[in-house]
């Protein structure tokens, strides 16, 4: 049985002990707050899934942090995602690492250190950026491949969605200050915690070859109120390294939410949305020709994560397997958000540094 150690247990290391629990995983929630550990058992899970799993256990970090795992998921603020990362492969290295988006906050100097520990010790660091392994991801990529939609000529990727949808999933957080939500520089605001954009942005241009983000064109809004510091709206122009130019939003102001893509091409489109209703993603490739695919797949929340656990579990029984969630992939990201503040704040077009 593979076993796996949660660390956070807020919402996000809720939804993803679930699924690894689906899995028939022996599952360890650790968080630094016992009054967290109590919220998980008597409220959170209870009330998404049913009934608490007694299976779980629930632990300090400081009581398991010796014991040998297969899996570590790290859902906690993303200030904390690279210290404890590389502590974790100093002390007793899992096979994988899981750390949930983004990766860091805009500060990219401690990934040498995190990449150092990972070639030296073999573990696999994935960053969660779970829209990649959906089942309406995989159907758009099929579709690319036949019939397609000729050359593509730009891609433009959104996610605008107001964030009371996360306080509701964390009511005991009153507002933004309360978290590093509220703090571009800890990795919250618009850019970097909707930065699912970004990402499904550059993974559809890895699909159709189209390279990697090389410029960025930024402007954000930049907010202070009620002891908070963030981007609220984040709008990036960009170009890759093989010329594709695009566009990419994100917000945390716009209801109901938006989570798009659209693909141009030649010879027609590919539309990719996220939660077009309560039940359903929606994946559509029309033709100039006439020909046209559309499915609305039907998912629940869990089904958002159970693609990524499941190809977690791949991973861990076939170490060598390709994966869309490698650290270089979620990395990348990072460089992009990196990017963009540095363009926003200077008022010019950059480049992305990718020597860290």
């Amino acid at each position: 049985m593979k076993k796996v150690k949660i660390f956070g247990a807020g919402s996000i290391g809720n939804h993803l002990a679930h699924g690894c629990r689906q899995q028939g995983w022996q599952v360890t929630i650790c968080d630094i707050d016992p009054d967290a550990l109590a919220r998980t058992r008597d409220d959170i899970y209870p009330a998404r899934y049913g009934a608490w799993d007694e299976a779980i256990r629930l632990s300090a970090p400081e009581a398991v942090a010796d014991e040998a795992f297969d899996l570590v998921i790290i859902g906690t603020p993303p200030d904390s995602h690279i210290p404890i990362a590389i502590d974790q492969m100093q002390r007793c290295p899992p096979r994988v690492i899981l750390i949930e988006k983004p990766l860091c906050p805009p500060d990219l100097a401690p990934c040498a250190e995190l990449i150092r520990l990972a070639d030296e010790t073999s573990t696999r660091l994935l960053v969660a950026y779970n829209h990649r392994l959906t089942t309406h991801t995989r159907l758009a990529e099929a579709w690319l491949q036949s019939p397609g939609i000729g050359q593509v000529t730009t891609l433009r990727a959104m996610t605008r969605e107001h964030w009371g949808g996360i306080f509701a999933a964390h009511p005991w957080l009153a507002g933004p200050s309360d978290s590093y939500l509220g703090f571009t520089a800890k990795g919250g605001g618009a850019l970097a915690e909707h930065s699912h954009a970004i990402n499904i942005w550059q993974h559809f241009a890895d699909l159709a070859g189209l390279g990697r983000i090389s410029q960025v064109q930024a402007m954000l809004d930049e907010v202070e109120q009620d002891g908070a510091a963030y981007d609220r709206i984040a709008q990036l122009s960009v170009r890759t390294d093989r010329g594709l130019v695009g566009t990419i939003v994100q917000d945390v102001v716009t209801q109901p939410a938006q989570k798009w893509l659209r693909m141009e091409g030649t010879e027609g489109y590919l539309e990719w949305q996220v939660s077009i209703d309560a039940q359903h993603d929606l994946v559509r490739l029309v033709r100039h020709d006439g020909e046209t695919l559309e499915e609305k797949v039907k998912k629940t929340r869990p089904d958002d994560f159970r693609g990524e656990i499941e190809h977690i579990g791949d991973l861990l029984d076939k170490p060598d397997l390709a994966s869309p969630l490698d650290l270089e992939a979620g990395l990348d990201t990072m460089r992009v958000v990196v990017a963009a503040i540095d363009s926003s704040r200077k008022g010019r077009l950059v480049e992305v540094d990718r020597s860290s």
